[in-house]
């Protein structure tokens, strides 16, 4: 059994991000964010309240207001809105493809015996679409269905170091937004940002991340295999 050992420090499971960090989906948020301000506002709530928020948060807070004085519109308004945006999602993963080392990152890390686990603010269809074989190489894929709350909240990361039998602190979560560093230091695991999204060097180290990788796949640099036995 193999260890990854960022700054010294022993590792035995990575939870992952998934786009931006394992595939490239080019999911439209912009087109995403109108769509659901346009529905906010056909519920008579005007859209320029809600600031700049995460569509996931932008959701959640009109179902509160909307709530306030309808269930059933509240939750209309719930069905509608992730209609809208899996539609979304589901159409950029058929356009999507995964990172070329993805599935030999996953081959290696299972080779060492190091757990390794998904976590996604996305639907489960679109991994599916951009991963059909998913399953076959990570065990643990926690998508915004199986939560209350999505990252930068730790449910999904307590989630999947939960279901790996893993500890917190011999965890890294490796992510290509400063989101995906502020889960896991909510989540109290070490940290690794990837430059193969939006973000630069600069951007993780503001966020603190532990390490800042080219690309995923080279998380195996910290890669230590365990003594040969006698």
């Amino acid at each position: 059994m193999g260890l990854l050992y960022i700054n010294n420090h022993p590792v035995d499971t990575a939870i992952f991000d998934f786009d931006g960090t394992l595939a490239l989906m080019n999911i439209d948020f912009g087109l995403m964010r109108s769509c659901i301000l346009n529905l906010i506002a056909s519920y008579g709530i005007d859209p320029a309240s809600f600031g700049q928020s995460f569509v996931l948060e932008l959701i959640d807070e009109a179902e509160r207001i909307i709530g306030q004085s309808s269930r059933m519109l509240e939750e209309e308004f719930r069905n509608e809105a992730y209609r809208l945006i899996e539609e979304i999602e589901v159409e950029a993963a058929g356009r999507g493809r995964l990172f070329e080392k993805t599935k030999y990152l996953f081959d290696a890390l299972k080779e060492e015996s190091i757990g390794v686990g998904i976590i996604t603010r996305n639907c489960r269809k679109a991994l599916f679409t951009v991963f059909p074989d998913i399953t076959s190489y990570c065990r643990v894929v926690i998508t915004r269905e199986d939560v209350r709350k999505v990252k930068p909240h730790p449910e999904q990361i307590q989630l999947a170091i939960q279901r790996l039998g893993a500890e917190v602190r011999r965890t890294i979560m490796i992510g290509d937004h400063p989101l995906d560093i502020e889960t896991g230091r909510r989540g109290s695991t070490l940290t690794a940002g990837v430059l193969t999204g939006n973000f630069k060097k600069q951007d993780f180290t503001k966020a603190r991340a532990d390490i800042v990788l080219a690309q995923a796949a080279d998380l195996l640099e910290y890669l230590s295999p365990g003594p040969s036995p006698d």
